[in-house]
């Protein structure tokens, strides 16, 4: 089973990488949260990830962090009726902090409006993953996987991330909202910026 790969990424969708590993291109089927982390074509770019084997396909899913990949494994392979499609619409959604936020504290409302979801199928995602997912600590350990290979805080075991989501929530914002905000708000910040950083760069 093929866990990681590592090379040139050679072209790129919201959906798609093809990364060039050793000459051998490798299209990846990738949630919109791992497109908005990948480099320029033509630079080295690290990825999580997950075959899938079918009698009709094989696929490759990739992930920016080990964390997402995990929870797309726990998404297909706990919840009955999600496949890999509709996992990775679901994390396309929303970001892996703010899903298990949600799953935790039963909001199917806001799971409810992740791509192809419906009411019934965020209530089971609840109900089946809530003892699963765990809350993000301070603790957790992770790396995300950068273009250029380095290491960084995860922000799925990152109390920064979902705190800056619900300061942004609790001024307003819709959850989805909140999350995209900050999302954008940490790929410009400074590495080690706070909680309250976040959020005023996600207010401007």
């Amino acid at each position: 089973m093929i866990v990681h790969l590592s090379g040139t990424l050679l072209e790129a969708t919201p959906l798609e990488a093809v990364v060039d590993v050793g000459g051998v291109g490798y299209a990846v089927s990738i949630p919109v949260t791992t497109a908005e982390k990948l480099p320029s074509p033509g630079k080295n770019v690290s990825l999580h990830t997950l075959s899938v084997y079918r009698e009709d396909a094989q696929t490759l899913y990739g992930f920016h962090r080990r964390e997402e990949r995990d929870f797309f494994r726990l998404l297909t392979e706990k919840v009955s009726g999600i496949g890999p499609k509709l996992a990775l619409a679901i994390m396309s959604g929303l970001s892996l902090a703010s899903l298990r936020q949600a799953i935790a504290s039963g909001d199917a409302a806001t799971l409810a409006k992740c791509p192809g979801i419906g009411r019934k199928t965020a209530e089971r995602l609840c109900l089946e993953l809530k003892d699963k997912v765990g809350l993000p600590t301070a603790a957790s350990p992770g790396a995300s996987v950068t273009g250029t290979g380095e290491s960084a805080p995860a922000a799925g075991g990152d109390t920064r991330i979902s705190d800056a989501v619900a300061a942004l929530v609790a001024l307003g914002f819709k959850l989805e909202a909140a999350d995209r905000a900050v999302r954008r708000a940490l790929d410009k910040a400074e590495d080690g910026a706070t909680t309250e950083e976040l959020v005023r760069a996600a207010l401007r």
